[in-house]
């Protein structure tokens, strides 16, 4: 403990940081705070978090001129020993009081860690790329459940560890830490989110998703040319497209061509077997239930998306229309194609309709002709994609199923399983 003269003393106010560690129980906040109460003390911050039902609580306070320090913190010692808890007080000059108030100018970022587990060498690997960009780490928090050391023993085994950051400050290399996170990200299996921490981050209300490889672990084009026996042409011919080497519409009206004379028996079998990805229904069932709403963009085709549309009960849907005659594909296709620049117009009209903010927009695909969506939208994701996509888009998920998304809406683990 140390005496009244040590504490930094202007107009006969004090400020002190508090700082108690200990096993956690019911009741602690509430006899430490009551103390301060008790003389009238002005809390400037606090912040607590308990780990493995251990406490760590931190409190900013000031001692007004109307009392004097030594009693509360005799109180404070007092409970603190009755409690079980260690306890610390620091003196804080008004100098640097000051200088922490004057920081709270500065950017705040959200960076969100996610993977199948997290290991001590991913955290330290993109603790390391903060601390070198002069950014400084305020909260760390759990958002998935806890972990299970025996899953084969749970029921419901979790596959999912995200944990997320606050940090704050101005980055020195805004371009350079978000190579460093990409290229962190391919060495050591982990996805790493980097969003500045605005009212836009806390009210999404859009989200889009491409349909092939993102809502469905397949390219619907792609099995619809195995059953016509065009398989290998069709393939070569989307690859290319999704690469970026060749036009997007061009593409189509290839692979289209090649389609001619198939069943319209053959597609509803392939509707009523598609593949959703991992984590899909569970991804939409909570977006509905918080009031999101959906949309599916798709440059595959409109019979599959609305298949979808009903099943996950998505509210919008745009894709493209095959010509159907006498129950035979033609060849042909109708209207305007759904391309990557329709796909971008088509976010903008919804976004209108809604009264939504291009930056309360969540836009998620895997192919170059995501991008121009992706690239609009406030939250942009490149979703198990391309290389060219991951390095192209501002956020990439590629070890985690669609539900991951709600990690980067700051979900926790306990609030969807209620």
């Amino acid at each position: 403990m140390f005496t009244k003269h040590e504490l930094f003393v202007k107009n006969k106010k004090e400020i002190i940081l508090l700082n108690v560690i200990g096993p956690d129980k019911p009741g602690l906040t509430s006899s430490l705070t009551q103390i301060l109460a008790k003389y009238q003390v002005n809390i400037l911050d606090i912040g607590q978090a308990v780990i493995h039902d251990h406490l760590s609580l931190g409190m900013l306070f000031e001692v007004s001129a109307r009392a004097e320090s030594s009693p509360v913190l005799k109180d404070l010692l007092f409970k603190a020993y009755e409690l079980g808890l260690q306890i610390k007080f620091t003196p804080i000059s008004i100098a640097d009081y000051d200088n922490w108030v004057q920081a709270q100018g500065k950017g705040r970022y959200i960076i969100t860690m996610l993977g199948r587990k997290l290991s001590a060498e991913q955290i330290a690997r993109i603790t390391n790329i903060v601390y070198q960009q002069g950014l400084n780490i305020d909260i760390i928090q759990r958002l998935s459940g806890r972990v299970n050391l025996d899953e084969e023993k749970e029921s419901r085994p979790r596959t999912n560890s995200s944990v997320e950051m606050s940090v704050r400050g101005t980055a020195r290399d805004m371009e350079q830490m978000k190579k460093q996170f990409l290229d962190a990200a391919k060495e050591i299996d982990v996805d790493i989110a980097f969003q500045e921490d605005n009212i836009y981050r806390r009210n999404r209300r859009l989200v889009c998703f491409d349909m092939d490889s993102t809502l469905i672990r397949t390219e619907v084009i792609d099995e619809l040319a195995a059953r016509a026996g065009v398989g290998d042409q069709v393939v070569k011919i989307t690859e290319a497209a999704m690469r970026g080497e060749i036009d997007f519409a061009q593409s189509f009206k290839q692979r289209v061509g090649l389609l001619k004379g198939l069943e319209e028996s053959v597609m509803r079998e392939i509707a009523e077997n598609l593949p959703l990805t991992e984590g899909a229904e569970k991804l939409f069932r909570t977006l509905k239930k918080y009031g999101y709403k959906t949309a599916l963009l798709s440059g595959g085709f409109t019979y599959f998306a609305k298949y979808l549309q009903n099943k996950l009960d998505i509210d919008y849907v745009f894709a493209n229309d095959l010509e159907i005659v006498d129950n035979k594909l033609t060849g042909n296709h109708l209207g305007e194609i759904v391309d990557g620049r329709k796909k971008a117009e088509l976010v903008k009209n919804i976004a209108f309709k809604e009264d939504i903010h291009l930056q309360q927009v969540i836009c998620v695909g895997d192919g170059s002709n995501d991008l121009p969506m992706i690239n609009i939208a406030g939250l942009g994701i490149a979703f198990h994609a391309k290389p060219i996509v991951k390095e192209n888009a501002q956020q990439a998920i590629s070890n985690l199923g669609l539900d991951a998304l709600l990690y980067l809406l700051g979900f926790r683990e306990r609030e969807l399983d209620h």
